[in-house]
């Protein structure tokens, strides 16, 4: 399985941005897959995930600002980003769980200035 993201770039503090991860080499199946991301200093920190069933969760600090979504196919996920502030400021990273195995993305950088 490989992952790609993209969508990343600087915006201005209260706008939006969108993330986008393809998944290729996953085949039929809907696996959970998440967004996660790590600013400078930090540890890497899960952001939001969404079941293979379409539930989803949020980090606390991202509730009301983030929507995790995906494809019909189920390969594709997204990361609405809305009302960013220069706290979000990272790189995210998609990852794809199909246990044991956790697969991840190269990251994308997003920069919140203020």
């Amino acid at each position: 399985v490989q992952l790609q993201a993209s969508g990343g770039g600087l915006v201005q503090a209260g706008g939006s941005v969108r993330l986008v991860c393809t998944a290729s080499g996953s085949g039929s199946i809907m696996y959970p897959m998440s967004w996660y991301r790590q600013a400078p200093g930090k540890q890497r920190e899960l952001v939001a995930r969404i079941t293979s069933i379409g539930r989803t969760s949020y980090q606390d600090s991202v509730k009301g600002r983030f929507t995790i979504s995906r494809d019909n196919a189920g390969n594709t996920a997204y990361l609405q980003m809305s009302d960013l502030k220069p706290e979000d400021t990272a790189v995210y990273y998609c990852n794809l769980e199909d246990p044991p195995k956790k697969y991840w993305g190269q990251g994308t950088l997003v920069t919140v200035s203020s």
